[in-house]
């Protein structure tokens, strides 16, 4: 609906309701962040009435333009939006603002709330979604358009912060983003120059603009009240083929509070009882009810979904058309979505290993191309790393600006922008992203390794070079603390195979978890290839733990180890048992998938009798108590490692039979 035929008085009307709601339900819940909504609700408003493209009843629509609201304290903006235009959310909810158990949680989160794009809060992420989203929507669209059916034809928009725009992450996202010319991204910064300290003077005097167009944006400067100039630049914006678009929208934060607007107090506190009051009288407002909604705005948003239900339906019959004419790209697009895994995907991936001796990173390399041809959803890329991290799929090209028909993404030396934008691509639908780079540098990725586990999204980091063992790139690239690190992070499962056979089934796991992230540690060095006519099946490792060698009877003592250590402990369990000693060996590539198994498993491979146990990993120790207790051994390493090879690292660190077999004896006379 064009807002220059709506009469001016029912847009303002309808502007001051999303201020007035969002203030009411800030104040009711007494937290939250009034300014941003109250400020950036006309830009808000004229973006959902003419532009956005969206259908409440069908949240998943493949073609719905995306709304990222990437600083996420501003979220009763959103929520009253989605009130608003007829979204499951009702208005009981916006009055249970911040509350247990509400729909409306202090920042928007993903698959929590009908509407909601990304669970955003931590600044700067959300704009990287949105970049991933782009990245995704330009793939499908390369893979799915044909002639003139265009069933993926969409934009994303975004609301960004000053907030946001101080964040590293951005400045990584939007370089990127400009590189491939993502022209469908087009990005509303609310710059009212206010954050919770004060004036943005304080620390952020940057030229934005010049910036962003640098980084090959197309950059726009309107005054975020005036509603004729915000439909020219999101007009014009839209209309842009090369470059993704940043609007720099002039607003004044807390719009209508005769005394907060253009405070930092209005950032992020309640109005208060006697503001909110002088605030309603300031917008001929009614004081009561509070929540008020008049009955033209209603019909005003009602109409606009009406509207919106003519073009949902259009594009329902033109993708039905669609599949009919074409049963090849059909049954690809079912492939697409659903991710299904084939059933004798791990047979095939275990031809793959040649050796007898393989590094458990070119294992992987060499099954991720199995992987790719079978399941095409499959994509991703590393931080300009992929000669080290054996990530690149070899039978597809690279994606670049205009050329979306490939697999593989240069995310450049950008691994905390590859984090975020990975979230973009598992959120858009359709794809299995991955991304790579070494274990100690998934630091840089941890924020956004955490939004995933709490969105629940698909998403599999390969992260090599997952030891000392590394050698002498030395202390500053070897992880010591990452692996127990990442095992904090809920919903992570965390894998670490012992050879490439267990990477085989590491793969399998990883694709079969599609309700979370999964991240594979893998060596840079050579491990020998366990055999499997002798050696149980790599496939336990669906229990996260299993007996690799045991001794006939109840065992005497216990070793677990993981990864590259595996191999270690097998040597000390040989040795033991040619002792006589009752020795069983556990390799344990995943604590999250052992706790995952029964009580019963557990009780069976790790009898509550057998006090003896000896943890075996090249990480730090924290972690391994829950599985030796306080009287167990754990071989690891508490200090950072340093620059020799990893077989000189492995005597001086303590990483041989010998050393380990001595510290049995010591401790149990063994």
């Amino acid at each position: 609906m064009l807002i220059n035929t709506i009469d001016k008085n029912k847009i303002n009307l309808a502007v001051n309701t999303i201020r007035m709601l969002s203030a009411d339900g800030v104040e009711k819940a007494q937290s939250g962040h009034p300014g941003l909504p109250m400020g950036f609700a006309d830009v808000a408003f004229v973006l959902w009435m003419q532009f956005l493209r969206f259908n409440p009843k069908d949240t998943q629509w493949p073609n719905r333009d995306r709304f990222i609201l990437s600083p996420g304290h501003g979220s009763m903006l959103l929520y009253s939006l989605l009130h608003l235009f007829g979204y499951d959310l009702p208005l009981e909810e916006l009055k249970q603002f911040r509350q247990l158990g509400s729909k409306t949680p202090g920042h928007p989160e993903y698959g929590h709330t009908p509407g909601v794009e990304t669970t955003t809060g931590p600044l700067g992420q959300g704009f990287t979604n949105g970049v991933g989203m782009a990245l995704a929507q330009r793939i499908m669209e390369e893979r799915f358009n044909k002639g003139n059916a265009k069933i993926i034809d969409h934009y994303i928009y975004g609301v960004v912060s000053d907030g946001d725009l101080m964040e590293g992450i951005t400045s990584e996202a939007a370089s990127f983003a400009g590189h491939l010319g993502l022209s469908n991204i087009i990005y509303i910064y609310d710059s009212n120059q206010i954050t919770i300290e004060g004036k943005t003077s304080l620390t952020f005097t940057e030229d934005v603009a010049k910036r962003f167009e640098s980084y090959h944006w197309r950059v726009f400067k309107i005054d975020g009240h005036n509603h004729e100039e915000i439909v020219r630049a999101i007009d014009t914006a839209r209309n842009e083929k090369e470059m993704p678009s940043l609007i720099i929208a002039k607003t004044h934060i807390g719009r209508g509070s005769p005394n907060k607007q253009d405070s930092a107090s209005v950032h992020g506190e309640p109005l208060g009882a006697k503001e909110l009051e002088l605030t309603k009288e300031n917008l001929g407002w009614p004081k009561t009810p509070t929540f008020y909604i008049p009955d033209e705005v209603r019909q005003l948003c009602s109409s606009r979904i009406s509207e919106l239900q003519v073009e949902y339906t259009n594009w329902k019959n033109t993708f039905n058309k669609y599949k009919q004419e074409n049963p090849d790209l059909s049954q690809l697009w079912d492939v697409y979505l659903k991710k299904d895994i084939p059933e004798n995907l791990e047979t095939e991936l275990l031809k793959t290993i040649k050796k007898d001796s393989v590094a458990t990173r070119s294992a992987s390399g060499e099954m991720m191309q199995i992987i790719a041809q079978k399941i095409p959803s499959l994509l991703g890329g590393s931080a300009d790393l992929h000669p080290s991290t054996k990530t690149y799929i070899k039978s597809s090209p690279s994606i670049d600006k205009g050329a979306f028909a490939g697999s593989n993404i240069h995310f450049g030396i950008r691994e905390h922008a590859m984090g975020g934008i990975l979230n973009g691509l598992a959120l858009y639908g359709g794809i299995l992203p991955f991304g790579s780079t070494f274990l100690i540098f998934s630091d840089y990725m941890r924020p956004s390794i955490r939004l995933a586990a709490l969105m629940k999204l698909q998403v599999v980091y390969v992260f090599t070079h997952d030891s000392i063992f590394l050698g002498e790139d030395g202390p500053t690239h070897q992880p010591i603390e990452h692996l127990p690190s990442l095992r904090l992070i809920p919903n992570l499962r965390v894998i670490r195979p012992a050879d490439a056979t267990e990477t085989a089934a590491s793969w399998i796991e990883a694709l079969n978890h599609k309700d979370g992230p999964t991240a594979l540690i893998l060596t840079r060095q050579d491990l020998p290839v366990l055999n499997r006519t002798i050696y149980p099946s790599q496939s336990n490792i669906k229990n996260g733990a299993y007996i690799l060698k045991d001794a006939e009877g109840q065992p005497e003592i216990i070793l677990i180890a993981s990864g590259s250590e595996v191999s270690i402990a097998l040597d000390v369990t040989s040795q033991l048992h040619a002792k006589g000693v009752k020795a069983r060996l556990l390799s344990m590539p995943s604590f999250e998938l052992f706790r995952l198994s029964s009580g019963e498993y557990k009780n069976h491979i790790l009898p509550p009798t057998c006090r003896k146990r000896v943890a075996i990993e090249a990480a730090a120790r924290s972690g391994w108590y829950e599985f030796v207790g306080l009287d167990g051994i754990i071989v690891g390493i508490d200090h950072y490692g340093a620059s020799a090879p990893a077989k000189v690292l492995s005597e001086h660190f303590g990483f041989t039979a010998k050393n380990i077999l001595t510290e049995i004896n010591k401790k149990w006379g063994i």
